[in-house]
C-alpha cells in the first residue's frame, strides 16, 4: 500500500512539474475563457448560458489535452530515456507502476476540472445547481477515457519531438472542428456534418447538454465508446508490431 501511495504521489508531482500540462491544460483554457467571454463580443443572446457553455468547452478542452499530450508525450519520454526498462529492473511491481500512472492522471484531471470551474465562477459568476456541477465534472472526467486511449497511440512513437508536434496538431484540429473553440452552428455545413462524428464534439456536447438541464445524448456515449474501442485496438496492434521487430 505504501509503494502504491508513493508511486501515485510521484506521478502527480511529475505531471504538475510538466510545462506542457501547466500551459496547455490550465493556463491556455483559462485565458481563452477570459478572452471569449469578457473581451470578444460574441453576440450571444443569452450571456449567462454562453458563459456556462464555454466554461464546459474549455474544461473539456483542458482534460482532452492532458489525456492526449501529457500522457502520450510522457510515455514517449519514458521509453526514449530508458525509464520504462529501468522500472522493470526495480522491485516495484508493474501493476503498481501502471496503477500509479492511472491514478495520477485521474487526480490531475480532477484538479484541472476544479481549477477551471472555479475560474469560471470567479470570472463570470457562473452559477449552476450542485447536480449540474457534479454531473458535468463527472462527464468530463469519465468521457476523457477515449482520449487517454488516444494518448497511448501517441505514446507508441519513438521520438519526443515527433510525438509533441503530431499531438499538438491533432489536439488543435479536434478542438476546433469539435466546436470547443466556437459553436458548431457558425461553421460551414460540411464542417458541421463531419464535426458531429468526432470524439471531441461528442465529448463536449455531453457537458453542454448537462448545463442546459438535459442529460448527455445516447449518441454521444455510443460514439465515444466506439472511439475508445478503436483507439485501444489500434494501440495494441502498434505495440505488438513494435515488439515483433
Amino acid at each position: 500500500m505504501r509503494l502504491t501511495w508513493l508511486q501515485c504521489k510521484a506521478e502527480i508531482l511529475r505531471v504538475l512539474r510538466n510545462p506542457y500540462f501547466v500551459f496547455w491544460s490550465l493556463l491556455m483554457p483559462i485565458v481563452f475563457y477570459f478572452i471569449f467571454t469578457k473581451v470578444v463580443n460574441t453576440g450571444a443572446p443569452d450571456a449567462e448560458a454562453w458563459h456556462a457553455h464555454y466554461l464546459m468547452s474549455m474544461t473539456a478542452f483542458s482534460v482532452m489535452g492532458s489525456s492526449i499530450m501529457t500522457l502520450g508525450i510522457r510515455i514517449v519520454q519514458e521509453k526514449s530515456q530508458g525509464w520504462s526498462t529501468f522500472m522493470r529492473l526495480t522491485p516495484l511491481p508493474d501493476s503498481v507502476y501502471f496503477f500509479g500512472q492511472m491514478i495520477g492522471q485521474t487526480v490531475i484531471h480532477i484538479l484541472s476540472i476544479c481549477v477551471i470551474f472555479i475560474a469560471g465562477a470567479i470570472i463570470n459568476g457562473v452559477s449552476l445547481t450542485l447536480f449540474e456541477w457534479v454531473m458535468s465534472g463527472l462527464w468530463i472526467l469519465v468521457g476523457s477515457i477515449p482520449f487517454l486511449a488516444f494518448g497511448t497511440i501517441i505514446g507508441s512513437m519513438n521520438k519526443v519531438e515527433t510525438a509533441s508536434g503530431i499531438s499538438n496538431v491533432l489536439y488543435m484540429v479536434l478542438a476546433v472542428s469539435g466546436g470547443m473553440w466556437m459553436p458548431m452552428e457558425i461553421m460551414p455545413k460540411m464542417m458541421q456534418a463531419i464535426g458531429k462524428w468526432l470524439p471531441s464534439y461528442n465529448y463536449g456536447n455531453g457537458a453542454w447538454q448537462i448545463v442546459q438541464g438535459n442529460l448527455p445524448e445516447w449518441k454521444n456515449i455510443l460514439i465515444l465508446f466506439c472511439y475508445f474501442v478503436a483507439f485501444m485496438l489500434l494501440s495494441k496492434y502498434i505495440r505488438r508490431k513494435q515488439e515483433a521487430v
